[in-house]
């Protein structure tokens, strides 16, 4: 599913290599078969955007709304269980299965990257590529929420990854959550986060020792403690 590895691409930080191929990711969005009409208009409206700004412009803008808190994070796990050890295992989990199939991650590449994650998907047969992109939508939609809620382009990515398991709208329940938070206070309150949260998934001995699942995304993301 080469539209996979065009969100993935969209979705990562802004560099020069994609700036100058927008338009043959253009090219890929016209032709793709799979993907609804309202889903390949957003996304070819996307592209023509951020191919008019200023690269510079698009990586600041990309930085203030991604790397300033949690409520955006583009990490799966993130929402889904915090700084817990069961995050850590989770994140076993997922590493085996890209593994398993000779998808072998840079050192400091964190394996439920969301851009990283769906490269890996698009290098997947179709069936098993949307069954384990089914499996974290919960997460993807929240996020989805979130951004449509602050007017963001960068929704369409995620309404469009809803549309090719079947989702043509974010639930009403999701939009009401993401509609009645407050401002993310994730850097204002970072000391505090760090006190409740002092336990390190990746350096816990602990945080492995769970039984190992092969649908390590299946869970409901949390509520955010970032809310007002």
């Amino acid at each position: 599913m080469l539209i996979l590895k065009v969100v993935s691409a969209l979705l990562s930080y802004p560099q020069a290599e994609l700036w100058d191929a927008l338009d043959e990711v253009a090219a890929v969005v016209e032709v793709d078969a799979e993907l609804p009409k309202q889903q390949e208009a957003g996304l070819l409206s996307f592209i023509k955007t951020h191919k008019a700004m200023d690269l510079i412009e698009w990586q600041q803008a990309y930085v203030e709304l991604f790397d300033r808190g949690r409520n955006l994070s583009l990490l799966i796990f993130e929402h889904i269980h915090g700084e817990s050890r069961d995050r850590g295992q989770a994140m076993v989990d997922l590493l085996r299965i890209y593994r398993e199939h000779g998808y072998e991650l840079a050192a400091k590449e964190l394996p439920d990257y969301i851009p990283l994650f769906l490269e890996y998907l698009s290098q997947r047969p179709t069936d098993e590529a949307l069954d384990l992109l089914r499996g974290a939508l919960p997460v993807l939609n929240l996020l989805g929420a979130r951004l449509a809620e602050r007017d963001s382009a960068y929704a369409i990515l995620f309404t469009t990854l809803a549309a090719l398991v079947g989702d043509t709208e974010i639930p009403k329940g999701l939009r009401q959550q993401a509609a009645a938070e407050g401002l993310d206070e994730t850097l204002l309150k970072m000391d505090e986060i760090w006190d409740e949260e002092a336990v390190s998934f990746m350096g816990n001995p602990k945080s492995c020792q769970t039984q190992t699942t092969d649908k390590p995304l299946l869970y409901n993301p949390r509520i955010s403690t970032m809310q007002s």
